[in-house]
């Protein structure tokens, strides 16, 4: 089965993070020792699917709002519930992990402490505000300028939490929810950030302005955790489409999604698509697996879903980005200063490109846009920096642009 096959068929999936589940496999699970279970996502039809899940299952472990469930079930009952008419999908409950980030330099012990304001060449001591390359690249020190803040949108970071009194977001922080727990001293929510990535994330995209620190691409959105990557950056699944559908019930506008896994989930592409009809604009990293082709992760690669791929400072291809035909725009994503939990560092990664594209989508339906208009609109106005299609979609990102300001920063 192919990658593209595997993202349109609906009957019989049985998918990990490693790749299709060959019918063999699907055997094996069935026959593995008497008395083991396992961990399933199962898509169903109508009350008599369910029923036929129930029956089947030795515990409920979620129950979703679009016909599916996560269940447990001897390992001998695979085989006979994926073969039920009124079954649409079994496929095993495996993980998704946060976008590997590749780490650049924190700034040495103590020369921004305790809460970092470094200037643009890294030194320590001043109380500046940083304006990091990638916002300025985009434009949306324009929009700030102009009074577009994105004040009134909620971004959802579905990502492993977010640190819950960093001074560069809590003036900015919503509400949270957390599917995972979060372990150590430092978690003062569930949702707190026991991993760094998300913090990373929400800086980028919603960090305050406020003379230290950092800035966002939105500087006034709402931003809210939705944790579903643990202390080590994985989430099952079932956790993620779960996150999902927490976002979409919430009434929230975006959904920044930099995480993923090389192949896909049925479970989670139904989240998306239930997400979608309920306005939220879903927006995930390409992946970092480049230089490749054809080689776009998911959830990044479902349609209702924006791809985002990854550029550097001199508007080339970031090397790790993701590259296919499910790119629809690239955003700054090497060498990118943002908040981590205790201080600031900087990352690269498509997880650090996915957020400057989520903070310009919540400045659109800021303003009013849908969840198609604002999509439709960032490709619009998107600049075309000379990369092939499969590398940067419709083009680099560009926020004044996309709100239709007038800017010569390009």
């Amino acid at each position: 089965m192919s990658r593209k096959e595997g993202r349109v068929t609906r009957r019989r999936l049985l998918k990990t993070t490693g790749g299709t589940l060959t019918a063999a496999s699907l055997t094996g699970l069935s026959q593995a020792a008497a008395g083991d279970t396992v961990e399933v996502n199962v898509g169903f039809d109508g009350p008599s699917g369910q029923r036929a899940v129930e029956r089947a299952a030795s515990s409920v472990t979620r129950r979703f709002a679009f016909d599916a469930m996560t269940v447990e079930l001897p390992a001998k009952a695979v085989s006979a519930l994926d073969r039920n008419p009124n079954i649409r999908y079994v496929e095993k409950n495996g993980l998704m992990h946060a976008i590997p980030n590749r780490p650049g330099t924190r700034a040495p012990p103590g020369a921004c402490s305790p809460w970092p304001s470094c200037d643009d060449d890294g030194g320590g001591g001043d109380t500046s505000q940083t304006l990091p390359w990638g916002i300025d690249r985009v434009d949306a020190e324009v929009a700030h300028a102009n009074g577009d803040t994105g004040a009134g949108a909620d971004i959802a970071i579905i990502d492993s939490g977010i640190d819950a009194d960093h001074p560069d977001l809590e003036a900015n922080l919503g509400t949270g929810k957390a599917f995972v727990s979060c372990r150590g001293g430092s978690c003062t929510t569930s949702w707190d950030d026991d991993n760094d990535h998300g913090t990373h994330c929400a800086g980028i995209a919603g960090a305050d302005d406020n003379s230290q620190g950092v800035v966002g691409v939105s500087t006034e959105a709402t931003l809210h955790a939705v944790k579903v990557l643990d202390k080590r950056g994985s989430g099952s699944f079932s956790d993620v489409a779960a996150g999902i559908e927490y976002v979409a019930d919430q009434g929230w506008d975006v959904g920044s999604m930099s995480l993923g896994a090389s192949s896909g989930s049925q479970a989670v592409k139904d989240a998306c698509t239930y997400a979608d009809s309920k306005g939220v604009l879903l927006i995930a990293a390409a992946g970092n697996s480049g230089p490749c082709s054809d080689c776009v992760g998911y959830p990044a690669a479902y349609s209702e879903v924006v791809a985002v791929s990854s550029t550097n400072d001199s508007d080339g291809l970031s090397s790790f980005s993701s590259t296919g035909p499910e790119v629809e725009i690239a955003a700054p994503g090497s060498s990118i200063y943002s908040t981590v939990p205790g201080g600031y560092d900087t990352f690269s990664g498509t997880s650090m490109a996915c957020p400057h594209v989520s903070g310009a989508a919540g400045q659109l339906m800021a303003t009013g846009s849908s969840n198609d208009n604002a999509r439709s609109t960032l490709k619009s106005a998107a600049e075309d920096i000379g990369l092939a299609s499969n590398e940067s979609g419709a083009g680099l990102l560009d926020v004044a642009a996309a709100l239709n300001l007038d800017s010569s920063d390009n």
